[in-house]
């Protein structure tokens, strides 16, 4: 079975729009960029327009590749300090002369709506989260979506970024699983991800996981993206698994969930007042 993230994503925009109607008023959302790296520029311009159709306010804030962390820093003050910014992010990666989890850390928690500040990880871990990190948070989505109940089924989650892997792991341990986290260090993978009921996969490898790594029937959801040979794939072999698992397709997974997660954050944050 196929696992489609349009479908999911179309119905969670569709509340968000709704939402916003319900408001009164139009959210707003600062998405700071730095530099050119043309996947960022993709990624900000897809959150543009969904922005757009949900009925928020999006303003992309596009800085020089040689912007100093003090600079970058004092442009986040300034829009936690603004009353119409909802919601902020900083779009990653960052140029290497910048430290990401000081620049994270500079973001007011009340607007994280990235769900990456350490306020926001730590309360996802407590089990009180406030706001999820978005592709996460579509995996998630896309298990409610197609009844794939992560209560009492044992999860393993391939990867411990603080972006996907751990809040993941979080999630799923909130959810009732029994979560077991696997990454470079791991002796023998196949034989941890066969056990898995529900198998999350998020490292950047192509095809890493092969036929023989997976049980029948398991539920994978592939959160790679990787470009080979001019085309997208994911870190499974989705041909060789479509008809032995549920899975998610790359693209057309997991991806299409992300922006849609992050709007539902924006709605969430004007919501709650964060005005």
């Amino acid at each position: 079975m196929i696992l489609e993230g349009k479908p999911v994503a179309e119905k969670i925009l569709k509340e968000v729009k709704a939402g916003v109607e319900k408001l009164g008023f139009s959210p707003g959302l600062a998405i700071v960029r730095i530099g050119e790296d043309p996947a960022s520029k993709t990624y900000v311009g897809t959150k543009l327009k969904r922005a757009a159709d949900a009925g928020i306010t999006a303003r992309e804030h596009h800085l020089k590749e040689s912007t100093t962390g003090d600079e970058l820093i004092e442009l986040i003050h300034k829009l936690n300090n603004d009353p119409a910014v909802h919601g902020m992010i900083v779009q990653l990666p960052l140029p290497p002369h910048l430290d990401a989890n000081k620049i994270l850390e500079g973001i007011d928690p009340e607007k994280d709506v990235d769900g990456l500040h350490p306020y926001s990880l730590g309360r996802l871990v407590a089990g009180n989260p406030t706001f999820v990190p978005a592709t996460p948070q579509g995996v998630m989505e896309i298990l409610n979506y197609y009844e794939i109940d992560p209560s009492g089924k044992d999860a393993v989650v391939v990867g411990r970024s603080n972006m996907v892997g751990k809040p993941m792991a979080a999630l799923l341990v909130n959810s009732n699983s029994t979560v077991e986290i696997c990454h470079s260090r791991t002796q023998g993978l196949g034989a941890h991800t066969k056990r898995a009921e529900i198998l999350i996969v998020a490292v950047g490898k192509p095809k890493l996981i092969k036929e023989d790594m997976v049980r029948e029937g398991a539920a994978v959801i592939d959160v790679g993206i990787n470009r080979v040979e001019g085309k997208l794939v994911g870190d499974v072999d989705f041909e060789a698994l479509k008809d032995k698992a549920r899975i998610t397709p790359v693209p057309g997974g997991v991806g299409k969930l992300t922006v849609a997660c992050l709007m539902k954050n924006v709605l969430k944050a004007a919501e709650e007042g964060k005005m």
